[in-house]
């Protein structure tokens, strides 16, 4: 045998050890990146994290930790970061405003549906947050408010962390960029000035609205309730909203109300007046089941909102229509009127939060029980 022929088998045995070693090294690699992500709790898991960091950035005003939770280097992974700088903005602009300072963002996921195509994974979840908020001349006492709201996103490896490449969500701030258009400090001081309402004395009526609000809010108090809506009733979310077809049924179900031939749901359809938020309002106020306290935009109604009794409802009106009905379920430590809702899905949150946009009309309405 030859001296070359020797060489170049030693060589080629090299070059097979080489090749061995790097591919044991790469399907190792692979194999820990698949433990990584191998079920449902490891997405959830994942998906945790991220929203806790992301809700630690808003506390603290962290951008560069919330920028890090995603792939800007991609289009939608941009849009993705600059959507939620914005959503930080909005967020301090109104603890300024309200003289508030949110101390704790809990959230609490649950996974859906999830899809791979062995690179990316896409989540369809739901997010219940917890927001918890103290006034600045009334340190003592946490208020407590509750959000869910319905996320896709899509997740990819970079440099071993799991990152968000694109995200959808229907935002309850996603009405709130013109915030600082507000006389923030003459409207921090009045609210400052307020203290505790007490509605101890509210008619039954009244109590039962605000309990049928409660349980089917969607952000259940207790994990028992799954998270669900009532299932007597169809869910409109995917077909325009939910927001009249709750009010009504917390009228209904809960203040006794009873039906008419304009204000009607049964197992097959419901009415304008029921389902629609700009007919439910016309509804309520032309029949004289309700009366409008105010009308006008934020800096016109806000103090008249102390008015406000648990039971009655705020109306949202962008260029001309109406867009949601939120119905009041309390008030806070300092008086300020609280609402639940569907679409997005809101428990006892300040009436106003989300809806700064300086193109919202506020009709603020008494029911008469």
């Amino acid at each position: 045998m030859s001296s070359s022929i020797v060489k170049n088998s030693k060589f080629n045995l090299i070059k097979l050890i080489i090749k061995t070693i790097i591919f044991a090294f790469i399907f190792q690699c692979t194999s820990v990146s698949a433990k990584a992500i191998n079920s449902n709790e490891d997405i959830r898991g994942i998906v945790q994290n991220i929203f806790v960091n992301r809700n630690k950035a808003i506390l603290s005003g962290d951008l560069e930790l919330i920028k890090s939770i995603y792939d800007t280097k991609t289009k939608y992974g941009m849009w993705a970061y600059e959507y939620e700088a914005k959503k930080l903005k909005y967020i301090r602009s109104w603890e300024e405003k309200q003289g508030v300072r949110f101390t704790e963002i809990n959230p609490t996921i649950v996974i859906r549906r999830i899809k791979s195509d062995g690179y990316r994974y896409s989540v369809d979840l739901e997010c219940s947050t917890e927001y918890k908020y103290i006034y600045e001349n009334q340190q003592e006492k946490i208020n407590t408010s509750g959000i869910r709201t319905y996320h896709t996103i899509e997740l990819a490896e970079r440099d071993s962390d799991w990152v968000i490449v694109k995200e959808w969500y229907k935002d309850p701030f996603g009405d709130s960029l013109y915030l600082d258009n507000l006389k923030a400090n003459a409207i921090r001081q009045y609210i400052l000035s307020k203290s505790e309402r007490d509605f101890s004395r509210i008619n039954k009526r009244r109590l039962k609205a605000v309990q049928y609000a409660d349980k089917y809010c969607g952000i259940a108090k207790e994990e028992k309730q799954d998270y669900k809506y009532n299932n007597k009733y169809r869910n409109y979310n995917l077909e325009g909203g939910d927001c009249a077809n709750f009010a009504s049924q917390i009228l209904f179900e809960g203040g006794k109300f009873r039906k008419d031939s304009s204000w009607n749901y049964d197992s097959k359809d419901a009415t304008r007046a029921w389902l629609n938020a700009d007919g439910f309002k016309n509804y309520m106020v032309n029949s004289g089941r309700a009366s409008v306290i105010t009308y006008g935009n934020y800096d016109k109604v806000y103090k008249a909102s102390y008015n406000l009794l648990p039971g009655d409802f705020v109306a949202y009106e962008k260029k001309g229509d109406i867009i949601h009905i939120s119905v009041v379920t309390g008030a806070d430590s300092k008086g300020y009127s609280l609402v639940s809702c569907h679409n997005t899905d809101r428990d006892k949150v300040p009436w106003d939060l989300g809806w700064s946009d300086k193109d919202i009309r506020f009709w603020l309405v008494r029911v008469h029980y």
